[in-house]
Protein backbone atom coordinates (compact mmCIF):
# COMPACT_ATOMS: atom_id res chain seq x y z
CA UNK A 1 0.00 0.00 0.00
CA UNK A 2 1.46 3.21 -0.75
CA UNK A 3 -0.28 6.19 2.06
CA UNK A 4 -1.60 9.51 -0.35
CA UNK A 5 -3.56 12.03 2.31
CA UNK A 6 -5.08 12.58 5.35
CA UNK A 7 -8.59 14.00 5.58
CA UNK A 8 -8.81 15.02 9.72
CA UNK A 9 -8.40 11.46 10.88
CA UNK A 10 -9.49 9.43 7.91
CA UNK A 11 -5.84 8.08 5.90
CA UNK A 12 -6.19 7.51 2.19
CA UNK A 13 -3.94 5.02 0.60
CA UNK A 14 -3.85 2.96 -2.79
CA UNK A 15 -3.25 -0.64 -3.65
CA UNK A 16 -2.18 -0.10 -6.93
CA UNK A 17 -5.00 1.57 -8.74
CA UNK A 18 -7.45 1.40 -6.04
CA UNK A 19 -7.92 3.84 -3.65
CA UNK A 20 -8.77 2.65 -0.22
CA UNK A 21 -9.69 5.18 3.31
CA UNK A 22 -9.51 4.05 6.82
CA UNK A 23 -10.65 5.87 9.84
CA UNK A 24 -7.67 6.04 12.23
CA UNK A 25 -8.89 7.07 15.69
CA UNK A 26 -5.99 5.04 17.99
CA UNK A 27 -8.10 1.57 17.54
CA UNK A 28 -8.44 -1.02 14.60
CA UNK A 29 -7.78 0.27 11.21
CA UNK A 30 -10.24 -1.14 8.94
CA UNK A 31 -9.97 -0.35 5.18
CA UNK A 32 -12.51 -0.08 2.91
CA UNK A 33 -12.57 1.17 -0.75
CA UNK A 34 -12.95 4.68 -1.88
CA UNK A 35 -12.75 4.43 -5.90
CA UNK A 36 -10.64 2.33 -9.04
CA UNK A 37 -9.08 3.64 -11.82
CA UNK A 38 -8.78 1.24 -14.94
CA UNK A 39 -5.31 1.12 -16.14
CA UNK A 40 -4.25 -0.11 -19.59
CA UNK A 41 -4.25 -3.48 -19.70
CA UNK A 42 -0.44 -4.41 -19.43
CA UNK A 43 -0.12 -2.26 -15.83
CA UNK A 44 -3.02 -3.95 -14.17
CA UNK A 45 -0.44 -7.03 -14.79
CA UNK A 46 2.47 -5.01 -13.68
CA UNK A 47 1.04 -3.56 -11.01
CA UNK A 48 0.38 -6.99 -9.49
CA UNK A 49 3.83 -7.40 -7.94
CA UNK A 50 5.97 -5.43 -5.85
CA UNK A 51 8.90 -5.40 -8.18
CA UNK A 52 6.45 -4.61 -11.51
CA UNK A 53 5.39 -1.70 -9.90
CA UNK A 54 8.14 -0.39 -8.79
CA UNK A 55 10.19 -0.93 -12.21
CA UNK A 56 6.96 0.43 -14.20
CA UNK A 57 5.56 3.43 -11.24
CA UNK A 58 2.74 2.08 -11.39
CA UNK A 59 -0.14 3.14 -9.06
CA UNK A 60 -1.47 6.44 -7.20
CA UNK A 61 1.55 8.81 -6.76
CA UNK A 62 -0.54 11.62 -5.20
CA UNK A 63 -4.41 12.37 -4.13
CA UNK A 64 -6.06 15.61 -3.47
CA UNK A 65 -9.66 15.14 -1.26
CA UNK A 66 -11.83 18.32 -1.75
CA UNK A 67 -14.47 19.10 0.53
CA UNK A 68 -17.38 18.21 -1.81
CA UNK A 69 -16.12 14.64 -1.32
CA UNK A 70 -14.53 14.44 -4.66
CA UNK A 71 -11.30 13.30 -5.65
CA UNK A 72 -8.21 14.15 -8.12
CA UNK A 73 -5.11 11.55 -8.37
CA UNK A 74 -2.39 11.36 -10.35
CA UNK A 75 -1.33 8.30 -12.19
CA UNK A 76 1.20 7.38 -14.48
CA UNK A 77 0.05 9.48 -17.99
CA UNK A 78 -3.04 11.12 -16.49
CA UNK A 79 -4.99 13.04 -14.10
CA UNK A 80 -8.19 11.33 -12.85
CA UNK A 81 -10.83 12.67 -10.90
CA UNK A 82 -13.61 11.22 -8.48
CA UNK A 83 -16.81 12.69 -8.33
CA UNK A 84 -18.70 12.31 -5.16
CA UNK A 85 -20.16 9.00 -5.29
CA UNK A 86 -18.80 7.80 -7.78
CA UNK A 87 -16.58 4.65 -7.66
CA UNK A 88 -14.59 4.94 -10.97
CA UNK A 89 -11.90 7.36 -11.50
CA UNK A 90 -11.68 8.90 -15.04
CA UNK A 91 -8.96 10.52 -16.89
CA UNK A 92 -9.79 14.55 -17.30
CA UNK A 93 -6.24 15.54 -18.14
CA UNK A 94 -3.57 13.37 -20.00
CA UNK A 95 0.16 14.12 -19.55
CA UNK A 96 1.78 14.76 -22.72
CA UNK A 97 5.50 15.35 -20.66
CA UNK A 98 6.79 13.46 -18.32
CA UNK A 99 4.90 11.09 -16.32
CA UNK A 100 3.07 12.41 -13.31
CA UNK A 101 3.40 15.76 -11.03
CA UNK A 102 4.62 14.82 -7.68
CA UNK A 103 2.15 16.59 -5.92
CA UNK A 104 -1.63 18.03 -6.29
CA UNK A 105 -2.62 21.15 -3.93
CA UNK A 106 -6.14 22.17 -3.34
CA UNK A 107 -7.11 25.03 -1.36
CA UNK A 108 -10.36 25.34 0.83
CA UNK A 109 -12.45 26.55 -2.02
CA UNK A 110 -11.71 22.83 -3.89
CA UNK A 111 -9.53 24.86 -6.23
CA UNK A 112 -6.65 22.32 -7.69
CA UNK A 113 -3.42 22.63 -9.12
CA UNK A 114 -0.33 20.64 -10.04
CA UNK A 115 3.02 21.41 -11.47
CA UNK A 116 4.56 20.09 -14.69
CA UNK A 117 7.70 17.36 -13.76
CA UNK A 118 9.45 16.16 -16.90
CA UNK A 119 13.18 15.67 -17.64
CA UNK A 120 13.05 18.91 -19.64
CA UNK A 121 16.64 19.00 -20.65
CA UNK A 122 15.75 21.55 -23.13
CA UNK A 123 14.19 23.79 -20.60
CA UNK A 124 11.26 24.45 -22.02
CA UNK A 125 8.42 27.03 -20.73
CA UNK A 126 6.79 24.98 -17.62
CA UNK A 127 3.36 25.17 -16.83
CA UNK A 128 1.40 24.76 -13.56
CA UNK A 129 -2.02 23.77 -14.32
CA UNK A 130 -5.71 23.99 -12.32
CA UNK A 131 -9.30 23.67 -12.26
CA UNK A 132 -12.34 25.55 -10.49
CA UNK A 133 -14.51 22.94 -11.58
CA UNK A 134 -13.35 20.24 -8.77
CA UNK A 135 -10.49 18.19 -11.37
CA UNK A 136 -13.48 18.22 -14.61
CA UNK A 137 -11.31 20.49 -16.41
CA UNK A 138 -7.87 22.18 -16.34
CA UNK A 139 -6.59 25.61 -17.54
CA UNK A 140 -2.98 26.79 -17.37
CA UNK A 141 -2.50 29.38 -14.34
CA UNK A 142 0.92 30.29 -14.50
CA UNK A 143 3.56 29.38 -17.06
CA UNK A 144 7.12 29.27 -16.18
CA UNK A 145 9.21 31.36 -19.52
CA UNK A 146 11.91 28.77 -21.45
CA UNK A 147 14.83 28.62 -19.60
CA UNK A 148 13.44 29.93 -16.22
CA UNK A 149 13.29 26.20 -14.78
CA UNK A 150 13.40 22.88 -15.20
CA UNK A 151 10.32 21.61 -13.68
CA UNK A 152 7.66 21.93 -10.61
CA UNK A 153 8.62 20.04 -7.81
CA UNK A 154 5.83 21.00 -5.46
CA UNK A 155 2.67 23.52 -4.77
CA UNK A 156 1.53 24.11 -0.96
CA UNK A 157 -1.09 24.87 0.43
CA UNK A 158 -0.53 27.52 3.41
CA UNK A 159 -3.75 28.29 5.40
CA UNK A 160 -2.18 30.57 7.77
CA UNK A 161 -1.37 33.05 4.95
CA UNK A 162 -3.56 31.78 2.54
CA UNK A 163 -1.26 31.49 -0.59
CA UNK A 164 0.84 28.95 -2.48
CA UNK A 165 4.05 28.00 -2.23
CA UNK A 166 5.84 26.53 -5.62
CA UNK A 167 9.26 25.15 -5.43
CA UNK A 168 11.30 24.47 -8.59
CA UNK A 169 14.26 23.12 -9.70
CA UNK A 170 17.06 22.05 -10.23
CA UNK A 171 20.16 24.30 -11.42
CA UNK A 172 21.20 27.60 -10.30
CA UNK A 173 18.45 29.87 -10.28
CA UNK A 174 16.09 27.55 -11.30
CA UNK A 175 16.09 26.44 -7.65
CA UNK A 176 13.37 28.84 -5.90
CA UNK A 177 11.11 28.58 -3.38
CA UNK A 178 7.97 31.14 -4.33
CA UNK A 179 5.03 32.29 -2.39
CA UNK A 180 2.07 33.15 -5.26
CA UNK A 181 -1.46 33.94 -4.40
CA UNK A 182 -3.98 31.52 -5.16
CA UNK A 183 -4.48 33.27 -8.57
CA UNK A 184 -1.14 33.85 -9.13
CA UNK A 185 -1.25 37.50 -10.02
CA UNK A 186 1.44 38.19 -7.62
CA UNK A 187 4.86 35.88 -7.13
CA UNK A 188 7.08 36.69 -4.73
CA UNK A 189 10.65 34.64 -4.62
CA UNK A 190 11.64 33.72 -1.55
CA UNK A 191 14.70 31.63 -2.18
CA UNK A 192 16.18 31.22 -4.69
CA UNK A 193 19.77 30.43 -6.31
CA UNK A 194 21.54 27.66 -5.09
CA UNK A 195 21.11 23.91 -3.59
CA UNK A 196 19.82 24.82 -0.86
CA UNK A 197 16.59 26.20 -2.14
CA UNK A 198 16.19 22.79 -4.53
CA UNK A 199 13.33 21.87 -2.09
CA UNK A 200 10.33 19.41 -2.38
CA UNK A 201 8.98 18.72 0.86
CA UNK A 202 7.86 21.93 2.62
CA UNK A 203 5.46 22.30 5.44
CA UNK A 204 3.25 25.47 6.81
CA UNK A 205 2.74 26.61 10.03
CA UNK A 206 1.75 29.20 11.78
CA UNK A 207 4.80 30.99 12.50
CA UNK A 208 6.65 30.15 8.93
CA UNK A 209 7.59 27.16 6.57
CA UNK A 210 9.97 24.72 7.33
CA UNK A 211 11.24 22.30 4.10
CA UNK A 212 14.21 20.36 3.47
CA UNK A 213 16.61 20.39 0.01
CA UNK A 214 16.76 17.99 -1.97
CA UNK A 215 20.38 17.80 -3.57
CA UNK A 216 22.72 15.06 -4.97
CA UNK A 217 25.92 17.67 -5.17
CA UNK A 218 25.81 19.16 -1.72
CA UNK A 219 25.59 18.08 1.84
CA UNK A 220 21.47 18.54 2.67
CA UNK A 221 19.59 20.28 5.86
CA UNK A 222 16.53 21.43 6.81
CA UNK A 223 15.64 24.35 7.61
CA UNK A 224 13.18 27.52 8.94
CA UNK A 225 11.99 30.45 7.14
CA UNK A 226 10.20 32.96 8.93
CA UNK A 227 7.25 35.30 8.06
CA UNK A 228 9.46 37.81 7.91
CA UNK A 229 11.51 36.14 5.73
CA UNK A 230 14.32 35.17 8.20
CA UNK A 231 16.29 31.69 7.31
CA UNK A 232 17.39 29.09 9.82
CA UNK A 233 19.51 26.13 9.49
CA UNK A 234 17.69 23.75 11.03
CA UNK A 235 19.72 20.17 11.01
CA UNK A 236 22.10 18.28 8.98
CA UNK A 237 20.24 15.36 7.14
CA UNK A 238 22.36 12.34 5.99
CA UNK A 239 20.84 12.47 2.07
CA UNK A 240 18.70 14.32 0.02
CA UNK A 241 15.16 14.85 1.27
CA UNK A 242 11.35 14.98 -0.74
CA UNK A 243 8.61 14.10 2.02
CA UNK A 244 8.06 16.26 5.18
CA UNK A 245 4.72 16.06 7.32
CA UNK A 246 2.89 17.41 10.32
CA UNK A 247 1.66 15.32 13.31
CA UNK A 248 0.16 18.23 15.08
CA UNK A 249 2.55 20.75 16.39
CA UNK A 250 5.20 17.67 15.66
CA UNK A 251 7.95 17.66 12.19
CA UNK A 252 8.76 15.22 10.04
CA UNK A 253 11.25 14.80 7.08
CA UNK A 254 12.53 11.72 5.55
CA UNK A 255 15.61 11.01 3.64
CA UNK A 256 16.28 8.92 0.62
CA UNK A 257 18.83 6.78 -0.62
CA UNK A 258 20.33 7.64 -4.28
CA UNK A 259 23.67 7.51 -6.35
CA UNK A 260 25.97 10.42 -5.17
CA UNK A 261 29.24 11.61 -4.31
CA UNK A 262 27.65 13.85 -1.61
CA UNK A 263 25.12 11.29 -0.45
CA UNK A 264 27.09 8.18 0.59
CA UNK A 265 24.51 6.80 2.85
CA UNK A 266 22.56 3.33 1.99
CA UNK A 267 20.04 4.24 4.85
CA UNK A 268 16.95 5.92 4.76
CA UNK A 269 15.86 7.98 7.71
CA UNK A 270 12.99 9.63 9.43
CA UNK A 271 13.97 12.92 11.19
CA UNK A 272 11.26 14.41 13.88
CA UNK A 273 11.25 17.90 16.30
CA UNK A 274 8.81 18.21 18.49
CA UNK A 275 9.15 22.03 18.35
CA UNK A 276 11.35 22.50 15.10
CA UNK A 277 14.84 23.96 17.34
CA UNK A 278 15.54 20.11 18.21
CA UNK A 279 15.72 16.99 16.05
CA UNK A 280 16.43 13.61 15.91
CA UNK A 281 16.82 10.83 13.92
CA UNK A 282 13.99 8.29 14.77
CA UNK A 283 13.75 5.51 12.31
CA UNK A 284 15.63 4.08 9.78
CA UNK A 285 15.73 0.97 6.84
CA UNK A 286 18.74 -0.38 4.66
CA UNK A 287 18.51 0.05 1.09
CA UNK A 288 17.00 -3.09 -0.72
CA UNK A 289 19.05 -4.97 -2.95
CA UNK A 290 17.27 -4.03 -5.88
CA UNK A 291 19.21 -1.30 -8.54
CA UNK A 292 18.07 2.21 -8.02
CA UNK A 293 17.35 3.18 -11.60
CA UNK A 294 14.89 0.69 -12.41
CA UNK A 295 13.77 -0.21 -9.39
CA UNK A 296 13.60 3.45 -7.44
CA UNK A 297 15.16 5.07 -4.77
CA UNK A 298 14.85 3.99 -1.20
CA UNK A 299 12.50 6.45 0.28
CA UNK A 300 10.01 6.97 3.11
CA UNK A 301 6.75 8.84 1.58
CA UNK A 302 4.33 10.70 3.68
CA UNK A 303 0.98 11.47 2.98
CA UNK A 304 -0.16 15.21 2.26
CA UNK A 305 -2.74 16.80 3.58
CA UNK A 306 -4.17 17.62 7.39
CA UNK A 307 -3.47 15.37 9.77
CA UNK A 308 -6.16 15.08 13.07
CA UNK A 309 -5.29 11.57 13.93
CA UNK A 310 -2.34 11.84 16.34
CA UNK A 311 -0.08 9.11 14.58
CA UNK A 312 2.35 9.62 11.62
CA UNK A 313 1.86 7.12 9.13
CA UNK A 314 4.73 6.46 6.16
CA UNK A 315 4.97 3.96 3.20
CA UNK A 316 8.70 2.49 2.96
CA UNK A 317 9.80 1.87 -0.39
CA UNK A 318 12.97 0.22 -1.59
CA UNK A 319 14.21 -1.03 1.71
CA UNK A 320 14.57 -3.62 3.74
CA UNK A 321 12.68 -4.74 5.22
CA UNK A 322 8.99 -3.05 4.58
CA UNK A 323 9.58 -2.65 0.62
CA UNK A 324 6.26 -0.70 -0.31
CA UNK A 325 4.71 -1.16 2.97
CA UNK A 326 2.24 1.66 4.84
CA UNK A 327 3.08 1.57 8.35
CA UNK A 328 1.24 4.13 11.52
CA UNK A 329 3.68 5.04 14.27
CA UNK A 330 2.37 6.89 17.73
CA UNK A 331 3.46 10.20 18.49
CA UNK A 332 5.04 10.71 21.59
CA UNK A 333 3.03 14.49 22.21
CA UNK A 334 5.02 15.64 25.22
Amino acid sequence: MRALAWKANILYASRGYQVLCAQVDGGSVEWRPVGNYKPAWWRSLSSSSRLGSRLFRDGFHALAVLSSGHFVGAVPGEIVTLAAGDTEFRSTHRILRGIRPLHVAVTPDDHVFWGEYFDNRDRAEVHIYASADRGASWNIAHTFSRGSVRHVHNIVYDRWADCLWVLTGDDGAECRILRASCDFKNIDVMCSGDQQARAVALLPTPEGIYFSSDTPLETNYAYFLGRRGQLHKLVRLTSSSIYGCRVGSELFFSTMVEPSAANLGRRVRVYGSADGLEWQSLLQWEKDRWPMGPFQYGNVIFPDGENASGLLALTSIAVKPGDMETSLWQVDHR
